[in-house]
């Protein structure tokens, strides 16, 4: 009896031990499963995070050099959407900011430090240019200037307002129609033209929009004013 009693004993005590080597080999297989899926997983995303394109400033296709500012603008849709004007990544003006308005929008910036001075529109189709005028007059040396149509910013425009803009570096301006589409970025006390300056006329042949060409878009980097 008590060697039939030992005898169960054995086997009892060996079917526990064949049954936690069983459970403990197939958790550590799933643990190796486990841990491979994670670090595999891990691999995937770090190479994701290796592969996805940088981001600059204002979204702009790549990165400024040094002592330069970035900037991305666009023209108003028709009379639907407002234009949009980013310096540094801050966006100045947008319909999103609410700052936007019908006939010429403008950003004035500081040239050496690239800091925001101020933001404002003027209608040219049913308001006077004369605060334009007298706005565009104001402005110091080394601020940089930016603008962007909205709808129409051409109509109001006098020879005494566009030579001041032209003044500014752009060359477009004399020929600003009706419903253009435009956008600007120049400087007081420039000594050349400006590079960056899009200009699509308004043609009933080739508008976009209904009475309004396509929204023009340009970004780049604007040189730092040095003393």
């Amino acid at each position: 009896m008590r060697i039939a009693g030992a005898a169960k004993l054995v086997v009892v005590i060996a079917i526990f031990l064949l049954t936690f080597y069983v459970i403990s080999q197939v958790f550590e297989i799933k643990m190796d499963a486990n841990l491979g899926h994670i670090f595999a997983r891990s691999a995937l995303d770090a190479a994701a995070r290796s592969t996805k394109p940088p981001r600059y400033k204002c979204g702009i296709s790549k990165a400024c050099p040094e002592k330069h500012f970035a900037f991305k603008m666009a023209s108003g849709a028709a009379n639907v959407v407002g234009p949009k004007i980013c310096v540094e990544d801050n966006v100045l003006m947008s319909g999103v900011k609410n700052n936007v308005g019908r006939g010429i929008n403008v950003a004035l910036v500081n040239g050496k430090t690239g800091e925001p001075l101020d933001t404002k529109f003027f209608d040219m189709w049913g308001g006077d240019v004369a605060p334009f005028i007298e706005f565009l007059k104001s402005i110091q040396d080394g601020t940089i200037v930016l603008m962007g149509t909205y709808d129409d910013g051409a109509t109001k425009l006098n020879e005494e307002a566009r030579k001041l803009i032209a003044d500014l570096g752009s060359t477009s301006i004399t020929n600003l129609g009706f419903r253009d589409n435009w956008v600007f970025c120049g400087g007081k006390g420039i000594k050349t033209k400006s590079p960056f300056e899009q200009h699509i006329k308004n043609n009933k042949d080739t508008n976009k929009y209904e009475g309004w060409p396509e929204v023009v878009e340009m970004e780049g980097c604007i040189p730092q004013k040095q003393d």
